[in-house]
Formats: C-alpha cells, structure tokens, sequence
C-alpha cells in the first residue's frame, strides 16, 4: 500500500452489492409464477419482484434479529405473494415444493456484478484486506461467492447464523472486524442498502458507504435517500468501479 488509503480493510454485503441478487430474485418469481401463477402474463414478473424485495411486512428483517426462523419468513413471504397475485395458499408441504422450485431458479441466475471483481482485486492489490459479512447464512453465501467466481478474492466472514442475528447490530460488524483483523475505524463497509449497511456500520465505528446502484431500489419501507445519507456522513456511490478512487488507493474515476 502506498500509505494513502484511508482505511486497511473492506467488508462487503454480497446480495446486491456483490451479486446481482435483484436479477436472480426475477429468475427465481419468473420459474415460480410458471408453476403457480401460470395465468399471469410475463410482464408481471417485475410487479412480483418489486413485492418480494419490497417486503413490506418486515419478515426477513424479522429473521435477521432473530426473531423468526428462515422457513418461516420465506413462507409467509410467499403466501403473501400468492394472496396478492392469486396463487394457492401454501401449507408446509405445499411451500417445501415451492421452495424447490424457487430455489432452482435462484440459483441458476447468481452471476456477480460487472464492477464487482475488478474493485476487489484493485483493493487487494493496494493492500487492503477484504472480506464479506451479510445477513444470510455462512454456508449459502459461501456457496453463493464461490458459484460467480468471488470467493477466493472476497472469504465469507460473518453470517446471520455467526452470532444469531444480524446487522444493523452493531456486533456483527465489529465480529467482522476481528475475523477481518482491522480495527473498526480502518475498516470500511460497502453495501446496498442504506440504513441496515451504511448507517448502522457507521454507527458500529466503521466508514459505512452506501451503494446506490441506478435503478436498483427495493422500494417498501425501506429508507433510500441521498439527503439522508449525506447528512449522516455516509459517502454515496453508483458502482463499485468508484471504491478504490474513494478510499484513495486509486485515483477518483
């Protein structure tokens, strides 16, 4: 490292900041409107997206507490789309073979981010150190990285199940920091959503920074404003490409 980056190591979220999780959630609705929703044209695809990442009821963030189980959140969140889009209701034997379904078409639609390893490697390659910390699984992530190709750049850190809940609790992050071997005010946090990422990282004692990817929005109750970011203090990005230039181990782009 030349001695003018800002910090020493980068943690990052993976859905949707590393992987294009929001192309692979449509892969996923698209397979199961298919099976289940089959008098749905196409072009609603995108309607049922927006409702499943909006999760308005709150229930994978539920899950991320600790408050829920992951079948449990998955399942009502599927039966609220099925009450929404007129599907059947779906009892424990009925959503194990939607999960299935969904599951295979999740999967077969991970790709990474164009911008995503040529940011990692420009980070490693300055000297940073770099890992991932999500609030999902070790395991499923872990896989995740490891099928679009980022997992020997970006080692999977802390998961959900690390500690039994998840961000914004300020535990996790500073969990990361150790596994990481950064102290919390040298260590960044990149990720696509602003308060459970950027703000609560910030608020953790790391350099939060918010991915605020063009069209790319959950939408919901979620908050998403560049006002609110930046009066925080919480830098705001549009790619990944803009990372290295930002924590000064490349010259801005």
């Amino acid at each position: 490292m030349d001695g003018s980056a800002t910090v020493d190591g980068v943690l990052f979220d993976i859905d949707d900041t590393l992987v294009d999780t929001r192309s692979a959630f449509r892969g996923a609705l698209a397979a199961v409107s298919r099976v289940y929703l089959p008098a749905l044209s196409d072009s609603v695809v995108d309607r049922l997206l927006a409702v499943w990442r909006a999760d308005v009821n709150g229930h994978y963030r539920a899950y991320t507490r600790g408050d829920i189980g992951y079948r449990e959140q998955r399942q009502e969140r599927a039966n609220e789309l099925h009450r929404e889009f007129g599907g059947p209701v779906l009892d424990d034997d009925a959503y194990a073979e939607w999960s299935v379904v969904f599951e295979n078409g999740f999967e077969d639609a991970w790709r990474a981010h164009e911008d995503a390893l040529a940011a990692v490697r420009a980070l490693l390659a300055a000297g940073l150190l770099v890992g991932a910390l999500s609030n999902a699984s070790v395991a499923y992530q872990t896989l995740k990285l490891e099928r679009v190709g980022l997992h020997d750049h970006v080692p999977m850190l802390v998961g959900v199940d690390t500690l039994g809940f998840g961000k914004p609790d300020e535990r996790v992050f500073l969990e990361a920091c150790r596994r990481l071997g950064t102290e919390p005010g040298r260590t960044a946090y990149v990720g696509d959503e602003l308060d459970i990422d950027a703000r609560a990282a910030l608020t953790a004692g790391l350099r939060g920074i918010w991915l605020d990817r063009p069209g790319s929005r959950r939408g919901g109750p979620l908050v998403e404003d560049v006002e609110i970011a930046h009066a925080a203090g919480v830098p705001v990005i549009a790619s990944l490409g803009e990372l290295p230039g930002l924590l000064g181990v490349l010259p801005p782009a």
